[in-house]
């Protein structure tokens, strides 16, 4: 049986989290004389969570990873739910559907938008939609962790590690202290990139807001023109730099900080997720140097900022890369593919899994040479169990089938097939902007509702690694 006692306590606590985080977004709207919408959203909120708060007894146990799986689809829905207050109270959004796309495009670090006017916006209200997506990357990044602390006594598993390929490194065998040490390296480069970014040119709001998205791989953008208002080389490498920061595992940032480059050089996905990188880079630059002109110096600037943008699954934008020709559109549906590390807060397949997958593709190839002959597939030195390679093909197969199904529903809103499959990849990698209608300088205002609620059930299925979401639809879930 599901002991909901406990998954109400994890909500509770989740729910008053939020209405803090609400209380900081208060707190910029008052110093820019805005009205109290996010102040009645944050009562409202932090009330809500206390009411729902529920003491629990230290030898109370958890049956099994039933409470894991409501967590985690629950998480989300419920931030995204309470999300939509300070845009409905302060009149920025009329109609729950649309709030609520806004909210969990913000929480699922997303970045799709059905904001029109996004410069004519309070000030309150869109530090409220970056700190969205900064709350949701750092949710993520502690949920990957496999273990959800609910009391001292009493933790949560959530079965993530079978369908990523990858326990990862542990910082310190203490989880509290491993939260402790990841929570601070993310909050350090956040504001770390915030004053580069003011060094570049931003004002204060402005750093901070896109700092908030980089860290998370969000790619919401205080400026309708995203980061093609700025118009500043150094802003686009600080950029650059810090998104691949954000879709690199953190614990790999902690090595880098300890000094310790054993540890880097000898992780596998590391090393994997840089050659992607570096690869798709080269690609972009040469693609935009010979097909569209661009000087060598700003075909390697605009080509490395997109690549690592889609990669990571930030969804950042310079420019219109609709109009720079078809070799690249197509070079950027593949990254669409890709996705940063395990242990960070991209979205995407996630570059583990392509691993592993390439090296099993490439050990069945010596197999069928000698098929009497023990070819394991290994990481970092460990071999992976078939039964966890068996899952990675399961789910890469399920990813593909639901970017093929959720692509024919786009086009049964009149959407042509580049669009449909684009914007399909776009919502459940996380990524935001897709290819065509839905590509950089476009929002979402004028999909049907329908089309928003459908989108907005992509976006969380992507973020919280479909099988979590998918298996409340079973019917063996809610059997003893």
């Amino acid at each position: 049986m599901v002991n909901f006692r406990i998954v109400a306590r994890v909500f509770s606590l989740i729910i008053v989290i939020e209405g803090f985080f609400m209380l900081l977004s208060a707190g910029v709207a008052f110093l820019y004389g805005e009205p109290l919408s996010l102040f009645f959203s944050a009562i409202i909120t932090i009330v809500t969570g206390a009411l729902v708060f529920t003491p629990l007894r230290n030898e109370e146990k958890v049956s099994g990873q039933k409470e894991g799986y409501i967590i985690i689809a629950g998480i989300w829905i419920l931030m995204s739910l309470f999300g939509t207050l300070p845009y409905l109270l302060s009149g920025t959004i009329k109609n729950f559907g649309d709030a609520f796309f806004e909210s969990i495009s913000g929480f699922t670090t997303t970045g799709a938008t059905i904001i029109t006017n996004i410069e004519s916006q309070p000030h309150g209200i869109l530090f409220w939609r970056s700190i969205t997506q900064w709350m949701g990357g750092l949710g993520f990044i502690i949920i990957s962790l496999s273990v959800l602390q609910v009391v001292k006594t009493i933790n949560i598993q959530l079965p993530l590690n079978d369908f990523t390929g990858q326990a990862g490194d542990r910082i310190h065998p203490k989880i509290s202290e491993v939260l402790k040490r990841l929570i601070s390296i993310y909050v350090i480069l956040t504001a770390f990139e915030a004053i580069l970014l003011m060094i570049g040119g931003m004002n204060v709001f402005d750093a901070v807001c896109h700092s908030f998205s980089t860290m998370s791989t969000g790619g919401f953008s205080t400026r309708n023109s995203g980061i093609g208002a700025f118009n500043s080389p150094f802003i686009i490498i600080v950029l650059t730099i810090f998104m691949f920061l954000a879709g690199t595992n953190m614990t790999m940032i902690y090595f880098g900080l300890k000094r310790n480059f054993g540890k880097i050089s000898g992780n596998n996905e590391f090393i994997f997720y840089l050659i992607t990188c570096t690869g798709f880079v080269i690609l972009s630059t040469v693609i935009l140097w010979l097909t569209q002109g661009f000087k060598p110096g700003k075909a390697a600037l605009e080509g490395t900022f997109q690549a690592v943008s889609v990669i990571t699954t930030t969804g950042f934008y310079h420019s219109d890369y609709n109009l720079w020709g078809n070799f690249m559109i197509l070079l950027i549906f593949i990254m669409m593919f890709t996705g940063g590390t395990s242990g960070s807060a991209s979205g995407g397949l996630k570059i583990v899994r392509l691993l592993l997958i390439t090296r099993n593709t490439r050990h069945e190839m010596r197999r069928m040479i000698h098929p009497n002959a023990f070819i394991p597939v290994k990481l970092d030195g460990k071999t992976v169990e078939q039964g966890i390679i068996n899952n990675l093909l399961v789910f890469i197969t399920l990813y593909f089938m639901v970017i093929c199904i959720c692509a024919f529903g786009t086009s049964l809103m009149g959407y042509d097939i580049i669009t449909s499959f684009s914007t399909s990849a776009a919502m459940l990698g996380n990524i935001g902007p897709g290819i065509g209608t839905f590509g950089p300088f476009t929002n979402f205002a004028l999909v049907p509702m329908a089309g928003k609620w459908f989108f907005s059930f992509l976006m969380l299925l992507g973020r919280i690694e479909l099988f979590s979401i998918l298996i409340l639809f079973t019917g063996s879930f809610y059997r003893r």
